[in-house]
Order: C-alpha cells, then sequence, then structure tokens
C-alpha cells in the first residue's frame, strides 16, 4: 500500500517524527530492520527509550495506520522520505556515517522520480551533498534537483520535554536548490507550527552543531563553576538562582555529574581538519565530572569516618535524563566503575531501569528506595525523576550527595 511518507530509521529522531506525521493524518511507513518486528507488535525496542514514545503511543499509531516494516521494497511507494538514521561515535571519537550510508544506499536503490529526500541525521557540514547525494544519484540513476528533491532538516528532538511539542518547535530546513528547499518545507508545514529556510543544506548542518556546542559550552562552565564555588565555599545554586533573574544576556544552566545523551558534539569539522578548540576545553570538563563526583563521595565518606572501600553506595536514577529510561552516554556508568574500582559495593535504583550492568556485572537493584537510602553509607542522587520524594529521601539517608541541586537548600550534601 503506497504511503506518503517513509521515515527510514526508528530511533530517538525517527519515532517521533512518525508520531507526527501520523497524528497530522499522513499514511507513514517506518523502515527499520533491526526495530521494526517489535514496533510493529506494539512493542518498544530496548534501545528506542530515548524517544519518550511508550508502547501505547506506538499502538495508537499503529491503529491510525502506522506500518514499521523491514522490507525496503515500501521505499519505493512514498513521497517523501526521511533519513533518521543514527551517527554514533567511531573508533577514534569521530561520527561514523556507515548507519547513515546505509540508509541512503536502500533508498537510492528505490527512489523514484519526484520523491522528497530529507536527512534528519546530524552529519558534519557538507555531508548531505558532498556524500549522501552521490550515493542517491548513482544508487537511482536520477539527479538531485531535477529529478527529486533533496533537503537537510537537523532534528530538534527533546525527549521527556512537555513545554516543546514536535508542532511547537521550529523546524530548519536546508535544500540542495530553493525548489528543495519549499519542496521540504511544504512537507514539514504540516507538522510543525513554523518553518525556518537555511541558505543551503551546509547551513542547516551547521546549525545542529551550533546547538549541540552551545549545550556542551555551557554546561561545562557551570560545571567548573561548581567546583570553583565548591573549593571557595560558595553556594552555586544560589548564584544560579539570583543570576537567572537578570532579563538578558544570561540562561541558566545546571551543574550535573556529566553530560550525557545524543546531542553530544562530536568532530564535526566536516573534514577541513580545522575543529573548535573551545568544544574540545568543554569536552575535557564535562568528561572529568563522573570523576570529580566519584572525588567528592570519597572525601565525604572519610569525613564521616567512613572509606570507599567496603562502602554501601546507591546511585539513584542512572539515565542521562529525568523521567526517561534512555541511558545513552549516561555518566552513571563511569560513576558505577570508578567506585567499584575503589572497593565499594555499588547498587542503584531507577523505576524506568528493571536491570543494569556494570563492567559486564548486574548491579544489584533496590526494591525499597528509603529502606536502602537508610542502610547505605552513601547515596548519590545522579537523576531526580519526578517519582521521587526527595525531601523524604533527604531524611531517611544517612549521608546524600545531590550532584543536581535538586533537594531542599540544606538537606543534602550539593555538587
Amino acid at each position: 500500500m503506497p504511503a506518503d511518507l517513509a521515515v527510514i530509521g526508528l530511533g530517538h529522531l525517527g519515532l517521533p517524527l512518525a508520531q507526527a506525521a501520523v497524528a497530522a493524518g499522513i499514511q507513514t511507513v517506518g523502515h527499520d530492520p533491526v526495530r521494526a518486528q517489535d514496533l510493529a507488535a506494539g512493542r518498544l525496542p530496548c534501545d528506542s527509550d530515548g524517544a519518550a514514545l511508550t508502547a501505547a503511543d506506538v499502538r495508537r499509531m499503529l491503529a491510525c495506520g502506522f506500518r514499521p516494516t523491514a522490507n525496503p521494497a515500501e521505499l519505493g511507494r512514498v513521497r517523501t522520505a526521511v533519513i533518521c538514521a543514527p551517527v554514533p561515535p567511531g573508533p577514534d571519537g569521530a561520527p561514523s556515517l556507515t548507519p547513515v550510508a546505509e540508509a541512503t544506499r536502500t533508498l537510492a536503490a528505490r527512489l523514484r522520480p519526484h520523491t522528497t529526500v530529507v536527512i534528519e541525521s546530524p552529519v558534519p557540514p557538507g555531508t548531505t551533498q558532498t556524500v549522501l547525494l552521490p550515493l542517491l544519484e548513482e544508487g537511482s540513476g536520477l539527479r538531485a534537483g531535477r529529478d527529486f528533491h533533496l533537503a537537510h532538516a537537523p532534528g530538534r528532538v527533546d525527549p521527556g520535554n512537555r513545554l516543546h511539542s514536535y508542532a511547537s518547535t521550529p523546524k530548519v530546513i536546508g535544500g540542495h536548490t530553493p525548489a528543495c528547499t519549499e519542496s521540504a518545507a511544504a512537507f514539514y508545514g504540516r507538522l510543525t507550527d513554523k518553518v525556518v529556510r537555511a541558505r543551503g543544506p551546509r547551513e542547516a548542518e551547521t546549525v545542529h552543531l551550533l546547538e549541540t556546542t552551545y549545550r556542551q559550552v555551557n554546561i561545562a562552565l557551570v560545571n567548573e563553576m561548581a567546583v570553583l564555588c565548591h573549593d571557595l565555599g560558595v553556594d552555586l545554586w544560589d548564584v544560579i538562582r539570583c543570576a537567572e533573574t537578570k532579563p538578558f544576556g544570561f540562561q541558566a544552566f545546571r551543574p550535573g555529574p556529566g553530560v550525557g545523551g545524543h546531542a553530544i558534539p562530536q568532530d564535526m569539522s566536516g573534514g577541513t581538519g580545522r575543529g573548535l578548540r573551545l568544544v574540545e576545553l568543554a569536552r575535557q570538563v564535562n568528561d572529568h565530572m563522573p570523576s570529580y563526583v566519584v572525588q567528592r563521595a570519597a572525601a565525604l565518606l572519610n569525613e564521616h569516618g567512613k572509606s570507599a572501600r567496603g562502602a554501601r553506595v546507591l546511585l539513584l536514577g542512572v539515565t542521562y535524563k529525568p523521567d526517561l529510561a534512555d541511558r545513552q552516554a549516561t555518566p552513571a556508568e563511569e560513576i558505577a566503575t570508578r567506585l567499584m574500582r575503589l572497593g565499594a559495593s555499588v547498587s542503584y535504583h531507577d523505576p524506568y531501569v528493571p536491570s543494569w550492568s556494570v563492567l559486564d556485572r548486574p548491579v544489584p537493584r533496590a526494591d525499597s528506595l528509603y529502606e536502602s537510602a537508610a542502610d547505605a553509607d552513601l547515596t548519590i542522587l545522579l537523576q531526580p525523576h519526578r517519582t521521587y520524594d526527595l525531601q523524604g529521601l533527604a531524611v531517611k539517608a544517612q549521608l546524600l550527595l545531590d550532584t543536581r541541586g535538586a533537594t531542599p537548600a540544606g538537606a543534602a550534601h550539593r555538587l
């Protein structure tokens, strides 16, 4: 059965797009050889948690006509195809384009004239035109800008954010030609309230680079401030509370145990060999935070007459973001690893994570949060899920290190 849209890659970018399209009444097929079977059965694949969809959401999408498939033949029957394949870090830390290239080749072999092809995957500037366009043209025998439209539209998904829905988040689009831009804009205009036209694909690709870099650099700044303020005996959380009253020139970021998620800037120099020195420095600062958390934990235990070796340490919230099950690049893993190597006995509690392994061995899961906190020598709050009663937790815990500044003032030791 023909569809209006094919979403290629049903991960943290593709699933929200498919959900928005189905809600807008667009006949949508989702191609993903790994996840299609689970989704077609109304189940969320274990690696799709970052999309912030539930199994009930998927079942509603299926009821409205969403068709997950592993059959690439379905890609030859659509008007619009959006590539949402992941761009994981490669062995050298640079983004690996292999999944995007494979998805592009799969589409190219079935591409029909007059189709609009959009790349949402976060790729280095220049990739759409210098890498993916040739793959599409060679695999299809068609010419971009003449026989089919091609554009880049960076993904702007913030899983779990209830204030900014897909429809209310402006969509940036940069087409290979002006006509390509308008064709993609016409599609996204059915999904979002506002479409922003970039000069071209390179500019659109660089939008994602700037946005993720902004996040990384500002988190690094406030993480360094956290370390400095602790050494000075200054309450950083009060500083931030006061600073964010300034109506211009300041946006509040808050420190934490590290940076996780899917929007971590990698080497996006696009082959120029000229990276961003500020980004590299910010990455170094943020990568140091798990080590700093463990240093603070060991110091707190020492201050209370206990050694890290043999100490019972409870980690609360091991996901990268509150109220989601996604553990992509979560700092909790390094924190647990470092604590174990110090000889601590580590357990965890997280309502979204039924099982967790570190160093290839399972980490014990606490069944009763408050009893476990009362029994632990040290409880470390890594992610303040809404289900946690933080005031009650602060009362029950023998010793509490709050890495997010979420507990009431004076109720815990803050980062």
